[in-house]
């Protein structure tokens, strides 16, 4: 069934086109261009549970990878040369990691590209809306470990947010769901979009929580 899209949805929609790429992330592509691009999904659905609430798709890598094991991420990944652009390749790895129908979704926006320079990597978050949910289900499981739907209710709850701490340095957003860590880049982007749809809620800015081992081992 065909599902309308939340206002205020549509209201981020407006504030991504107009908010330069330096206020999400203060790394950005050299002039040069990245070594390698990407696209990630951030994919808003409804909830069945609370028609009022919606929630955001995201994924719990593998925990046996060999890289970022069991962090929380958008789906998506680099673009192959079959893709016509980054929009192409975040629904096809979607449809690989969970089974994603790309029919099923309103691609929405997308925001500027950003950086990573340890990796000379390139991504592009693609907004979208789920207008016609179905089941989705993890793929390769050395791949995918299991399915999110992180409800915005929860992510814009002050008990669920903080920040997180690295041992080089690093600081930045963090939540909790559904016992999962949720952090660094995909952290990042939540926090900023939550800011500029304007559901973000006061919070704890001082509570801060090393990240676990596990994590950055």
């Amino acid at each position: 069934m065909t599902v309308a899209r939340p206002t205020w949805l549509d209201e981020l929609v407006g504030q991504v086109e107009t908010t330069p790429a330096h206020y999400y992330s203060s790394f950005l592509p050299p002039d040069h261009g990245a070594g390698r691009r990407a696209g990630v999904l951030v994919l808003v659905g409804p909830r069945d549970e609370d028609p009022g609430d919606h929630d955001i798709l995201l994924t719990e890598r593998a925990h046996g990878m060999r890289t970022h094991a069991g962090q929380v991420a958008f789906p998506g990944g680099s673009v192959d040369p079959e893709d016509r652009d980054v929009i192409d390749a975040a629904l096809r790895e979607a449809h690989e990691e969970v089974g994603l129908d790309r029919s099923s979704i309103d691609v929405l926006a997308t925001l500027p590209e950003l950086y990573m320079p340890h990796r000379d990597f390139g991504i592009t978050p693609v907004v979208g809306w789920w207008r016609d949910p179905h089941p989705l289900t993890a793929g390769d499981p050395r791949e995918v470990a299991s399915v999110l739907r992180a409800p915005v209710s929860v992510l814009v709850d002050p008990a669920n947010r903080f920040t997180v701490t690295h041992p080089n340095g690093y600081r930045g957003p963090a939540f909790e769901v559904d016992g999962l860590l949720v952090w660094g880049f995909t952290a990042g982007i939540i926090a900023k979009l939550l800011d500029l749809a304007g559901l973000a809620e006061p919070w704890d800015d001082s509570r801060h929580e090393e990240l676990p081992e596990r994590m950055w081992r």
